[in-house]
């Protein structure tokens, strides 16, 4: 059963909520270190991530590309634009599906919650369009799956 919640607001927002059972410390760095993010976040089964740049800091550059060892693969770039340890990450990103989609503006918290992290993450599109070509990815089960994998490293 998925922890994962994900919701819409507006014509232009995905908020997905996420429960860890671990402290904010932990589950910050397993997004900001790119050891770690190479571990975890990978979607489904039988993909790997051959390349991760993750330089966690203002203007710091983002490109993860992912692949399926068959011939399906896929990248994404983007930018770190704010970093507040362990509490919030704010960064660019898109997807290259091979042609970059739309910006998507992403805000990220880590909060305390009991004995573990509440992390909440909203996304910003720039339109209904491309948030309705995003969510029709089935996102969500791919999202669920790596952070399955990451509560395993935490």
């Amino acid at each position: 059963m998925s922890k994962l919640t994900l919701k819409t607001e507006g014509d232009t927002h995905v908020v997905v909520i996420r429960r860890f059972a671990a402290p904010p410390e932990a589950v910050y760095r397993a997004h900001t270190d790119p050891k770690l993010v190479q571990k975890w976040m990978l979607g489904p089964e039988g993909w790997t991530m051959p390349v991760c740049l993750n330089e966690a800091k203002p203007g710091g550059k983002i490109r993860y590309e992912w692949s399926n060892g068959k011939d399906g693969g896929f990248r994404l770039t983007g930018e770190f634009l704010e970093l507040e340890p362990y509490s919030r990450i704010v960064h660019v990103e898109r997807m290259h599906l091979p042609d970059p989609t739309p910006d998507n503006h992403i805000e990220t918290r880590f909060e305390a919650d009991g004995t573990g992290t509440l992390m909440t993450m909203r996304m910003t599109l720039p339109d209904a369009q491309t948030r309705a070509a995003m969510l029709a990815t089935g996102m969500e089960r791919g999202m669920e799956a790596s952070y399955v994998r990451l509560e395993g490293l935490i």
